[in-house]
């Protein structure tokens, strides 16, 4: 099935359309995204992104699913689900669990894995259950995210947004440059209104914004979906068909969209933080993540307007490709 699209009002931010392939009971394994990003090469090193914290704006997140329970520090429901209680942001749509476990799936011998397995998420809920949220939860959501401190003092490094809408709003732009200015990075989903040429230009905002790492998204076997947003914006992609992650009710399922390439470039910067700030032993600006983000992509061939800088390979730059 696929989620359906609805027409976009001014003031409206949407879930980027996506496609639900299959859901699964159960399952242990590394997902094929994660593998192909090579995560698991460089877990040790990067400690698995332990003491990253991620705010993930989306519909929620199943806060009890057991992949999960253990990844989630905190979170804040900005909709007017579960009767408007600010502290229940429990996912009642399944995008929002999908994504936070792509990300941070623990590693319990058990489900599936994320890109981080040992990072923090901060779950704010922007989106309702029909997969609609206003712009201003999302700024509000933002900010919250920037002035947001954990039990022992965290603070957000990396703000994930698999979403968008084809306004250009002044102050949903003034809040992701307030992020960037507080060295935490924005990542955000190009969009799936793609037709398949390369060349045409399609925006979705907060993806099209200069200040964002915009993710675009190809299959497993590294070709450029379909569906992916082009336009001269684009800086990475990322394993966007035939996700594997969690789902509601402690399942699982497959997904595709830049939706679920989105997550995959937020975990591994969670990574890339880690082990980059161990190695030179003090706190990178935001600029300095990015850079270090994009030395580690190859390039699939595609045109910058379709791919970026290329496919993020955790191994690239710190040795051959395995």
């Amino acid at each position: 099935m696929s989620q359906t699209k609805h027409p976009i009002e001014k003031g409206t931010i949407r879930l980027i359309p996506y496609k639900v392939e299959q859901i699964v009971d159960e399952t242990t394994e590394i997902p094929a995204g994660v593998a192909l990003l090579q995560a698991p090469e460089v877990w040790d090193e990067s400690e698995k992104g332990k003491g990253i914290v991620i705010a993930v704006l989306d519909t929620g997140c199943e806060p009890d699913h057991p992949d999960l329970v253990e990844r989630i520090i905190d979170g804040y429901n900005f909709t007017s689900d579960h009767k408007s209680d600010v502290k229940n942001f429990a996912d009642n749509n399944g995008h929002g669990t999908h994504v936070c476990g792509t990300i941070a799936a623990s590693l319990n011998n058990a489900g599936v894995v994320g890109m981080a397995p040992e990072v923090k998420l901060l779950v704010l809920k922007v989106l309702q259950g029909d997969g609609a949220g206003s712009t201003k939860g999302i700024i509000d959501a933002i900010h919250y995210a920037l002035d947001w401190r954990g039990p022992n003092g965290e603070k957000v490094r990396i703000i994930s947004m698999s979403l968008g809408g084809p306004e250009d709003e002044t102050a949903l732009h003034e809040a992701v440059k307030r992020a960037v200015e507080e060295n935490v990075l924005v990542v955000c989903a190009a969009g799936n209104e793609g037709d398949g040429d390369d060349q045409t230009v399609e925006l979705s905002y907060p993806g099209s914004y200069r200040e964002v790492v915009s993710v675009g998204a190809v299959s497993l076997d590294k070709k450029l979906a379909r569906f992916s947003n082009t336009n001269q914006d684009i800086d990475v992609v990322g394993p966007g068909e035939k996700i594997l992650s969690t789902y509601l009710n402690g399942k699982y399922a497959v997904l595709s969209g830049t939706s679920m390439a989105t997550p995959h470039i937020s975990g591994a910067a969670a990574l890339i933080i880690k082990q980059c700030e161990k190695d030179f032993k003090r706190t990178l600006t935001e600029d300095e993540i990015y850079a270090q983000l994009v030395k580690r992509t190859v390039s699939l061939g595609y045109s910058k307007q379709a791919e970026g800088n290329g496919l993020l390979i955790l191994t690239e730059g710190y040795g051959e490709i395995k």
